[in-house]
């Protein structure tokens, strides 16, 4: 089975490819626009693995002309922040060009292929609104949904469902990836190949690179290791918001089971995260990279930052009653494989930050 994995040279891409390659049943192909500092470091390691990759575009549709026919696509390209479109370092048509346009392109791709096609959304999907209103409780430095209060559809204390709210506002690129899922459902059923979407937790894992949009938890550990300036910001500035965080290798399990069953089902929309036990505040995570690395001033700005919540744990069940899937890797774990990987590569934040 051949997979082309779009974004292949960055954290994620490059992931799940390395993993991916381990399986002989697989043949890894990937394309890959390399303007993410650090992009570089990946390619020359999947070549080594002998993964063939195009340096192209995904949103110029003759970018994909070249490349062979693939059994499934796997999309791991993106403009990854929340702010893309409203922070002035990207701006609102690229954001939309990059995730949507991209997958229009990549939808018409497996039209013309007959090929499958898993896009890896977000949990930022989720309404922002009836997130912020959610009722919590501080305990030990994090907020925690308040078992007491009354609760909207589609959450309960082990995170939101698919089921939660997907109504605007839910940030530009929230909507790009939403309306990214719909195009997908759509071409499945009109042109008859398969599709999965799976709604991705914050990715976290050794070699994430270097900036806060792509990743919270690897640039926490890392700016912390480095001594780099940290800030909590938003909510009071005490650093209480949770996230919940999934390593790649975890996503791999389920994506191995969906490429296997290519078959039309209800059900295609899944929470993919790691859940309560691998959810955490950054100050939780200070404390745990205190102990790790020694002490390390953390500033604090209450002021709010747009499209922030305080809480977002994605609730997985689903995944786990169709595909029998868990997370395998501990929050510990995962800070762990960053820490480490924070000591044996001191300068990671200049060479893969902005």
């Amino acid at each position: 089975m051949r997979l082309l994995i779009t974004g292949i040279c960055g954290f994620v891409g490059a992931s799940l490819a390395r993993e991916l390659r381990a399986t002989a049943d697989y043949e890894i192909i990937g394309i890959d626009n390399l303007m993410r500092p650090g992009s570089h470091l990946n390619r020359a390691d999947l070549l080594r693995l002998g993964i063939k990759i195009w340096h192209g575009d995904i949103r110029n549709s003759s970018d994909l002309e070249g490349l062979p026919r693939a059994d499934w696509v796997i999309d791991a390209a993106a403009a990854p922040s929340v702010l893309a479109g409203a922070d002035g370092l990207v701006s609102s048509r690229q954001l939309l060009e990059h995730n949507l346009q991209g997958t229009l392109n990549l939808l018409e791709y497996c039209k013309r292929h007959a090929a499958g096609f898993v896009i890896l959304s977000t949990s930022r999907v989720y309404s922002i609104a009836p997130l912020a209103a959610l009722p919590l409780e501080e305990v030990d430095q994090a907020y925690r949904i308040n078992p007491a209060s009354p609760l909207p559809h589609g959450v309960s204390p082990q995170g939101v469902a698919e089921t939660f709210s997907t109504a605007p506002p839910i940030s530009l690129y929230g909507a790009s990836k939403l309306c990214s899922e719909t195009l997908a459902l759509e071409y499945s059923d009109l042109f008859q190949f398969p599709v999965w979407i799976d709604r991705c937790g914050v990715m976290a894992g050794a070699g994430q690179f270097g900036r806060a949009d792509q990743g919270i938890f690897s640039f926490w550990v890392h700016s912390w290791n480095a001594r780099r300036p940290l800030k909590y910001i938003g909510f009071n500035g005490r650093g209480f918001q949770v996230r919940d965080a999934l390593h790649p290798r975890d996503l791999v399990v389920i994506l191995r089971k969906q490429l296997a069953a290519p078959s039309h089902t209800a059900q295609r929309i899944f929470n993919v995260a790691g859940g309560p036990p691998n959810s955490a505040s950054l100050a939780r995570l200070s404390d745990w990279c205190a102990r790790r690395f020694g002490p390390h001033q953390v500033a604090s700005d209450p002021a709010p930052r747009r499209f922030d919540v305080p809480w977002l744990i994605l609730d997985s069940s689903k995944a786990h009653e169709v595909w029998n899937w868990s997370p395998r890797f501990s929050l510990d774990q995962i800070f762990e494989e960053i820490a480490v990987h924070a000591e044996q590569n001191p300068d990671w934040l200049n060479l893969t930050g902005s």
